[in-house]
C-alpha cells in the first residue's frame, strides 16, 4: 500500500521514504487507544481543559475582538473610499491635503491607546500565569526535555518516567494543581499541550515552570514546539489526565522495582551484557544509565520513541534492531545484534509493567 502511495507521490528516494513512514508512524501512535480515558486527538487552544489555558484562551479572544475590530474599521473605510471617489472618466488629479491635525491625533492616539490595552492585559495574564504560588497537596513534576524525548521525575515519589506525564484530575470536592518544573539536558525544547497550558521553554542551565489544573479526564496530546534537531517533529508527548483512584493506582504501580520474571531471565542477561545498561535505567537491575528514558516500567506506556509507534513487542524488536529506520536522527544507534538477542531482549522488556 505504501509503494502505491510513494509512487503516486513520486518519492523516490529514501529520505522521502523515511519521512512518509515517520508520519505514518506518528499518526498511528497518536491515534493508539487506551483504556477508559478519550484521546483528545487535535492539540487545540480553543477548547482549553485548565485554568491557565483558560487565562491564555481568553487573551486569545480578546485579541482578536480587538484586531477583528480593527481590520472591520480598515477595510470597511477602504471599501467605501473606493466605491465612493471612484471615477473613471474623470482623469484630474484630487485635491491635495497638506496636514490635518486632527487626523495626525487620531491615528496617533488611537493606535497607542490599543497598544497599551494589550500590554496591560496581556502583562495581567502573564504575572497570572507565571507568579501563581503551589497551594497545599499540589504534585510537582521536573520535566527534562532530550533530543528527541521527554523525561518525567516525580521527586516526592521518587521514580522517573519518560515521554507519557500523568496527573490527576482537578476537581471541585478534591482541586489538585500540577506544578511543571522545566530543564533541559542538551538543547532548547518548548512544552506545549495547547489543551492545558501554553507554551513553556526548557534551556539548558536555567529553570522554567508552569501549572496547571485539569478539568477533565483524558489523554491530551502535545510535542516539542522549538526545533531541536532532526528529529524535532517526532518529539511528542501525552498527558494523561486521571481520576485520583486511577492516578493513585498508577503512582503505586510506578514506585515498585522492575518485574523479575524467571522465563525472561536469559533476555535480561542479554540486555545487561550489552551497552543498554549505559543508557537506559531499570531500577533493581545492574542497568543505571541516564542518557535515555528510564525502562523501569516500560510495558506501562502506550507508546514507544517518544510517542512515534504503538508499544508492542513486534515493535520493541523492529526499534531495537534499527531506531534509524522509524525515528532518523535518534540519539539510540543499531546495535548490531542477531534476531535472536533482539527477540530475547524484546521478550525481557515486555515483561517490564
Amino acid at each position: 500500500m505504501l509503494g502505491k502511495i510513494f509512487k503516486l507521490l513520486g518519492l523516490r528516494s529514501t529520505a522521502c521514504r523515511l519521512l512518509m513512514i515517520a508520519i505514518v508512524g506518528q499518526t498511528m501512535a497518536w491515534a493508539a487507544p487506551a483504556s477508559g480515558l478519550r484521546i483528545y486527538n487535535v492539540p487545540d487552544i480553543f477548547k482549553p481543559h485548565s485554568g491557565s489555558a483558560q487565562m491564555i484562551y481568553s487573551l486569545s479572544l480578546f485579541m482578536l475582538e480587538i484586531t477583528g475590530a480593527i481590520f472591520v474599521v480598515v477595510a470597511g473605510l477602504w471599501a467605501y473610499i473606493i466605491f465612493r471617489f471612484h471615477k473613471k472618466d474623470d482623469l484630474s488629479e484630487p485635491p491635495q491635503v497638506y496636514g490635518s491635525t486632527q487626523i495626525e491625533l487620531a491615528w496617533t492616539v488611537i493606535p497607542i491607546l490599543i497598544v497599551v490595552v494589550l500590554f496591560l492585559t496581556t502583562a495581567r495574564i502573564l504575572f497570572a500565569v507565571q507568579n501563581r504560588p503551589a497551594p497545599p497537596g499540589s504534585l510537582h513534576v521536573a520535566v527534562v526535555g532530550h533530543q528527541f524525548w521527554w523525561e518525567f521525575r516525580y521527586p516526592k515519589y521518587g521514580f522517573v518516567t519518560a515521554n507519557e506525564l500523568h496527573v490527576p484530575v482537578s476537581e471541585s470536592a478534591l482541586p489538585v494543581t500540577t506544578y511543571l518544573k522545566l530543564l533541559s539536558g542538551d538543547v532548547d525544547h518548548s512544552f506545549w499541550v495547547p489543551a492545558l497550558f501554553g507554551k513553556i521553554d526548557s534551556i539548558p542551565d536555567k529553570v522554567n515552570s508552569m501549572w496547571f489544573n485539569p478539568d477533565a479526564t483524558g489523554i491530551y496530546l502535545g510535542q516539542c514546539a522549538q526545533f531541536c534537531g532532526t528529529a524535532h517533529a517526532q518529539m511528542l508527548l501525552r498527558v494523561y489526565v486521571q481520576t485520583p483512584q486511577e492516578f493513585a493506582a498508577w503512582l503505586k504501580d510506578q514506585e515498585k522495582p522492575a518485574v523479575q520474571d524467571a522465563a525472561a531471565a536469559q533476555g535480561r542477561q542479554v540486555f545487561e551484557s550489552q551497552a543498554c545498561i549505559s543508557c537506559h535505567t531499570i531500577r533493581g537491575t545492574a542497568a543505571k544509565g541516564s542518557y535515555g528514558p528510564d525502562l523501569t516500567h516500560l510495558m506501562s506506556r502506550d507508546t514507544i520513541g517518544s510517542g512515534v509507534m504503538p508499544n508492542t513487542t513486534e515493535n520493541l524488536k523492529r526499534w531495537i534492531k534499527d531506531p534509524q529506520a522509524i525515528k532518523p536522527g535518534c540519539m539510540m544507534p543499531a546495535m548490531q545484534l542477531s534476531d535472536q538477542q533482539i527477540d530475547q531482549i524484546a521478550d525481557y522488556l515486555s515483561t517490564l509493567k
